[in-house]
């Protein structure tokens, strides 16, 4: 009789740790897979209602997902769309769980390739950085910095444009 008990409790002994052992496994493979997630694609998985961007220097951009990169992200604003470069959101609410991976190419578009579609578009637009805002036409789009045509430049004559380096960029909006 005694053999059997200590069988018995030797068996439970060997399921717990087993069950121990498969907890842990499944809480690793999620935390594993939680690493994986960009701020993109929760930010994807948010295709109904609005989501909020909060700019560094407290500016707000609120709306609905249209796509989001890991370099940028696009919202509708009503009938206005804002292009926000992932660098320049410092806070987002409210986000849920994630949405599958963006596919290779996706992955590999930078904000300045959404800049030069803007520019061949010719939208005008309200460029925004930290310290104020230039309305125009985007002329140009470079590695790390794109020019704008403004409205108007104030005096005589053509308006000059104006250089924005991207590291500045809050947001670009459609007017």
């Amino acid at each position: 009789m005694r053999w059997e008990l200590l069988f018995a409790d030797l068996q439970s002994q060997l399921a717990a740790g087993e069950q121990l052992e498969d907890e842990n496994t499944v809480l690793e493979l999620t935390e594993a897979e939680t690493a994986q997630v960009g701020l993109a694609d929760r930010l994807r998985a948010r295709s109904t209602g609005t989501v909020t961007l909060r700019l560094r220097g407290g500016q707000d951009v609120t709306g609905s997902v249209l796509d989001a990169a890991p370099g940028w992200f696009l919202l509708a604003e009503g009938e206005r769309r804002v292009l926000v470069p992932a660098t320049a959101v410092v806070m987002v609410w409210p986000l849920g769980g994630a949405a599958p991976p963006t596919p290779g190419v996706e992955r590999r578009l930078r904000v300045t390739h959404a800049l030069r579609a803007l520019a061949r578009q010719g939208f005008r637009v309200r460029v925004s950085t930290d310290v104020g805002d230039v309305v125009g036409w985007v002329v140009r789009v470079g590695a790390d910095h794109l020019d704008v045509r403004p409205d108007r430049d104030g005096g005589a004559g053509a308006p000059v444009p104006v250089t924005v380096p991207l590291g500045a960029l809050l947001a670009v909006r459609t007017t």
